[in-house]
């Protein structure tokens, strides 16, 4: 038991000792690798960092789903395709997740108006094909038209659907 007691006694102030000089002499290590190293990483521990907090962000986030705008494109001939958006909107909070179904019904007949204009125009069509970055960047100003600046973070288009008809 004498012997054990001694051992143990002995693998704890091993440990302690080793445990001392990692931290008292990590200082030192860093300096050591060079500026370019010790640069690099200081940022991995910044970008470990950003991540974290980054994780942190995004267990509050809400998303907001619109629910499916059809909407026709119409050119000389009439109908020549119709397009299908589901569109969610990314909040930050459950106060701005109920604003945002509050006024819900007048977002989405802003998406209408907007649309229906800017596609029967075809500005918004390249080949026939939707420029979803386009899109994107004008339903991005008219939620903030409707509901106000900083209230939505993103606008996530879920499906963007074209069928010729």
């Amino acid at each position: 038991m004498k012997y054990v007691m001694i051992l143990l006694l002995a693998v704890v102030l091993a440990g302690a000792g080793g445990a001392g000089g990692y931290f008292f002499f990590q200082k030192q290590a860093i300096a050591s690798l060079g500026n370019e190293k010790a640069t690099a990483l200081k940022d991995k521990v910044k970008r470990d960092k950003a991540a974290k907090a980054s994780k942190e962000e995004a267990k509050n986030l809400r998303f907001v789903e619109i629910e499916p705008i059809i909407l026709p494109i119409i050119d000389s001939d009439g109908v020549s395709q119709v397009v299908t958006l589901i569109v969610s909107l990314e909040v930050d909070s459950v106060e701005k997740e109920d604003y945002v179904l509050q006024l819900k019904p007048r977002l989405k007949d802003a998406y209408i108006q907007d649309m229906y204009g800017v596609l029967n125009r075809k500005a918004s069509l390249k080949g026939g094909v939707l420029k979803v970055d386009e899109l994107k960047a004008r339903l991005n100003r008219i939620s903030a038209e409707v509901l106000g600046k900083n209230k939505v973070n993103d606008i996530l288009l879920q499906a963007v659907n074209q069928r010729a008809i």
